[in-house]
């Protein structure tokens, strides 16, 4: 299964991008995971909810029109490890890639959130949005590692 995140921003700190690439290359063969960047929306002028449908434009484009959309909302469904791993192994027998989406620093834009088909809180509290992605990719390896029966994810 091919999974991916989808973030807005494109400046994040080196300890981010080197903590999503560890978590990105464990996560090989039959789930794998890539992140695809979008540009923030143009907050010039204060029109921010403008900025936040554009990034959201960009990020339904880039995630196609049949994917499965997952919206990262503080106020989504939490999952413990093990109901993420079911989840992931319903999506995989049903052949759907899911693309994970997380919004920019005013959040996620309407139009995606309308097109989730599950909308998925890591935490209630607000997360920064480079650490949100690092916390995406360690939930998806400890996901994986317990459907393929691993030691890594301790109950």
């Amino acid at each position: 299964m091919q999974m991916r995140l989808i973030a807005a921003g494109t400046r994040m700190p080196a300890w981010v991008n080197a903590a999503f690439a560890d978590y990105a290359a464990r996560l090989r063969g039959d789930y794998r995971l890539e992140l695809t960047e979008i540009a923030l929306g143009d907050r010039a002028g204060g029109d921010v909810r403008r900025a936040i449908d554009a990034e959201g434009k960009r990020m339904l484009a880039a995630a196609g029109e049949k994917s499965l959309v997952v919206a990262l909302q503080v106020g989504g469904k939490a999952l413990a490890t093990e109901q993420l791993a079911t989840w992931l192994e319903q999506r995989a027998r049903d052949g759907d890639s899911p693309v994970f989406c997380i919004g920019g620093p005013d959040g996620l834009a309407a139009d995606v959130d309308a097109r989730a088909r599950l909308r998925w809180s890591l935490s209630a509290l607000t997360l920064p949005h480079g650490l949100a992605r690092v916390v995406v990719a360690e939930a998806l390896y400890r996901a994986v590692t317990v459907i393929k029966g691993l030691p890594y994810h301790r109950s």
